[in-house]
């Protein structure tokens, strides 16, 4: 891969990371509710995910998934089914300080998985990297290092978005302190995380 075809590639990764889909809305309800550092695990899982498509892509296995049609329609209702659950949590939930602190460790994982699972049934994800990784590189040529590089680009370009965008919702929580801001927070966090499951029931 030569340096322009990688720089192309990372600020190509940079704009479909900021891309409005369900895991940037799914973001957003979390920096919204929480702060920006408890995106970061939700973020890793969506990217390893991402990580995972551009190597079935670069080994020539994406197509043999892009046929395993029904799995992936029952992942994305599950998946869509979950962020609706989680919009009616937040809606729910009682009032509380708004805190900037890292999650713990099981808090963590539950976000990792989630935003793993939100990236793996997203079709927008299995299609970039079938259709569009091709126009950076030749997959069929790449070399081990190779594919290492396109997955350290995907890597660097995907948190730089998804941390952007995490930080910059965070920034609304500072302005919303009363205990009236914090339960209308809640419900505009709920209600962005159950849109976010509705726009992944809706996508083919």
């Amino acid at each position: 891969m030569s340096l322009a075809s990688a720089l192309s590639f990372l600020l190509a990764i940079f704009i479909f990371g900021i891309t409005p889909g369900p895991g940037v809305f799914a973001l957003i309800a979390r920096a919204l509710q929480r702060g920006s550092w408890s995106c970061l695990p939700l973020a890793l899982g969506m990217i390893l995910s991402d990580v995972v498509y551009l190597v079935l892509a670069c080994l020539g296995l994406a197509a043999l998934a892009s046929h395993w049609s029904e799995v992936f329609t029952v992942i994305r209702f599950a998946g869509a089914a979950y962020l609706c659950y989680l919009g009616w949590k937040m809606w729910t939930a009682p009032v509380a300080p708004l805190s900037d602190e890292k999650p713990d460790r099981r808090d963590s994982l539950h976000a990792f998985t989630q935003g793993f699972l939100i990236s793996a049934s997203n079709p927008k994800v299995i299609l970039f990297y079938i259709a569009f990784l091709p126009t950076f590189m030749d997959v069929t040529a790449l070399s081990g290092e190779g594919i290492v590089l396109a997955a350290v680009l995907t890597l660097v370009g995907l948190l730089a978005g998804l941390m952007l965008i995490a930080a910059t919702a965070a920034q609304a929580r500072r302005y919303l302190r009363s205990p009236k801001a914090a339960r209308g927070l809640n419900r505009v966090s709920g209600s962005v995380m159950a849109l976010a499951g509705v726009y992944l029931a809706g996508r083919h």
